[in-house]
């Protein structure tokens, strides 16, 4: 029998704070993140296609901040396990930096199917859109070619899949932003967000899920953030909303 566990949320500030400790004290560099974060998201792609993502058409929709590097990884696995990839980049690759520009760089020598957003797009039919355009950064309506994307997304009938947040969603206040993403599901990374825990975006982001970035129990410890052994079965778990509190079944 599984047990019903609450799990805690992170300010915005709070998961600043986790991004740097894990880099500067535990040496643990955002690629090594940006990777389980991406794997998991590409994991999750094909559980909600049926297991089986041989030819099935989708899309990855990449900022160029770490959110975006998350799904760049989920872009190359999907295409190395037989889907057929569409990633559409909110900025050509010199609008990349860093981690990010280092994913990027990977698909071309892929030669990946990769686009540019601009006004006028249309996005091709696809069974499932992933939405890795804004992670925990927002603070205000998104502007620019981020705006670009998120109103492809929306332009389109598939179901999308969200990394760590739907972009448009404030992850601090829960406060959904013009334009924002309606999700089907939404892949959180290392703990959920304040934010969720408001009505308004845990309907933003459908079925909520939790995934592991490898974060050191030691180093949520250090800033008096109590947390259960969550993935002692899975790097994986789904969580549930329930009167402003986040639940897991472990």
């Amino acid at each position: 029998m599984g047990r019903h566990v609450l799990v805690p949320t992170v300010s915005t500030a709070q998961m600043q704070e986790v991004d740097r400790l894990m880099s500067e004290v535990y040496g643990i560099e955002l690629l090594q993140m940006m990777e389980n974060a991406g794997r998991s998201l590409a994991t999750l792609a094909r559980r909600m296609l049926g297991d089986d993502v041989i030819d099935r058409p989708l899309v990855v929709l990449a900022g160029r901040g770490a959110n975006g590097g998350g799904g760049l990884v989920a872009a190359r696995h999907l295409l190395n396990w037989g889907a057929w990839v569409q990633i559409v980049c909110s900025y050509p690759p010199d609008g990349y930096k860093g981690a990010p520009a280092r994913q990027l760089r990977t698909l071309q020598a892929m030669g990946a199917p990769l686009a540019w957003a601009e006004e006028g797009w249309e996005l091709p039919p696809a069974d499932l859109l992933i939405d890795a355009i804004i992670g925990y950064g927002l603070r205000g309506d998104p502007r620019g070619p981020a705006r670009n994307l998120i109103q492809l997304a929306n332009s389109s009938a598939a179901p999308i899949l969200s990394l760590d947040a739907p972009s448009g969603v404030d992850t601090g206040t829960g406060r959904l932003f013009t334009p924002h993403i309606q999700a089907a599901a939404t892949l959180t990374l290392a703990l959920p967000k304040d934010g969720f825990r408001q009505p308004e975006a845990a309907a933003a982001c459908g079925a909520l899920y939790l995934a592991d970035i490898s974060v050191p129990s030691a180093l949520y410890e250090s800033m008096g953030i109590q947390t259960p052994a969550l993935f002692a079965r899975a790097e994986m778990i789904p969580l549930t909303v329930a009167d402003g509190d986040i639940w897991a079944a472990l």
